[in-house]
């Protein structure tokens, strides 16, 4: 029987020493980081931070040469994987919340990197990598300066200049209400095809099933629907190894979301830039309206990575570095992926030959 890989497992990352670090956010909420070292190393840190239905999961899979081994093996000893209030791993993305990508930039960043700076001291320099909204939600706190000083951040598949297909904007523009108040479904559950037959979430699963005969995975089909536009359109099914597609994987990895960020991203992507969800909200109050305003201030070298198949926030990572390059010439840098899509570049079978040293060169070049 072939393996199934454990849920949450840390199995992938071998010859470190494993500490795992709770924290809280001032909005009280509790959430995590992990600590992945090598060696008694005490240069750089390099933060990863994943992206919405996801976890720190897609960090440390056992089935591929996974980011968090690849950093240690390659001169950075000090690995931290966050699991923000977007993670799998808690119950905050099924409840009836209403947080919006700025709750995170105010909360949720700052207090993961004082608690980072609590264990390593101040004077140890911070890289950042992140994914999807949490690539936006902390390239929005960095921008709105509550980040404190980060050396160098790498934005997979977007930044804040959210830009998605058509079919995507149709979603934006009525899934939250339908399924909030015609479904009466809160969240959307790439596990949905498990529920009883004939209940809402089976024939819900089933009918997004009929559009995606690319393959047999319904849970690849509902993310498909989730995120982006496509068949698949998360990543090319082609990068992925085979385990990582099979057994139930694909929502280990990536599962239930609720449709309120779907309302903040919405009003993103009309402005076609980072705005705050509600200007009027006091508790907000100390993040700018628009957060690319601040761009010419922001000293932190970014390398923004997008797939040129990337059917989830397409060119955004293209239109954001032509924008920085406006504001700050030379100071950031571009790669297009060729023949990678959404996630693949983080969760891909040949990520660590194709994507990875891209990374390791940059934050070699950025490194103290």
């Amino acid at each position: 029987m072939e393996h199934r890989i454990p849920r949450f497992t840390l199995e992938g990352v071998k010859d470190a020493d494993v500490s795992v670090h709770p924290f809280s956010t001032e909005d009280e909420l509790g959430l995590k980081l992990t600590r992945f070292r090598r060696d008694g190393h005490d240069g750089d840190v390099v933060l990863l931070v994943h992206g919405l239905t996801s976890s720190s999961d897609i960090f440390v899979m056992p089935e591929i040469r996974n980011m968090a081994s690849f950093l240690l093996d390659n001169g950075f000893g000090d690995v931290w994987a966050l699991d923000f209030r977007m993670s799998s791993h808690f119950p905050y993305d099924v409840e009836t919340r209403d947080d919006s990508l700025d709750d995170i930039a105010l909360y949720d960043h700052p207090a993961a990197l004082a608690e980072i700076r609590r264990h390593v001291g101040a004077d140890r320099r911070i890289h950042v990598i992140a994914h999807c909204l949490g690539s936006l939600s902390f390239t929005m706190a960095l921008f709105a300066g509550t980040t404190g000083p980060i050396a160098s951040l790498v934005c997979n598949s977007v930044a804040l200049t959210p830009r998605v297909p058509r079919w995507s904007r149709l979603k934006l523009a009525f899934g939250a209400t339908v399924f909030e108040y015609l479904m009466g479904l809160p969240y959307i559950d790439p596990r949905f095809h498990h529920a009883p037959p004939l209940t809402r979430r089976w024939l819900f699963a089933r009918a997004v099933s009929l559009f995606h005969p690319e393959c047999r995975e319904p849970a690849c089909h509902m993310q498909s629907f989730m995120w982006g536009s496509g068949r698949p359109a998360m990543y090319v099914h082609a990068n992925l190894a085979r385990e990582t597609h099979t057994h139930e994987r694909l929502a280990d990895l990536n599962g239930a979301s609720g449709v309120h960020y779907y309302r903040h991203i919405r009003k993103m992507v009309a402005a076609g830039r980072a705005v705050r969800r509600d200007p009027g909200d006091p508790r907000h109050a100390a993040l700018p309206d628009d957060y690319l305003s601040r761009a010419r201030g922001v000293d932190t070298p970014i390398l923004l990575l997008t797939g040129d198949r990337n059917r989830v926030f397409t060119d955004s990572n293209i239109v954001m570095h032509r924008l920085l390059e406006k504001a700050a010439p030379g100071r950031h840098e571009l790669q297009v992926l060729p023949a990678y899509g959404h996630i693949d570049p983080i969760i891909g079978k040949n990520a660590h030959a194709d994507v990875y040293p891209l990374i390791i060169d940059f934050l070699k070049r950025q490194a103290g």
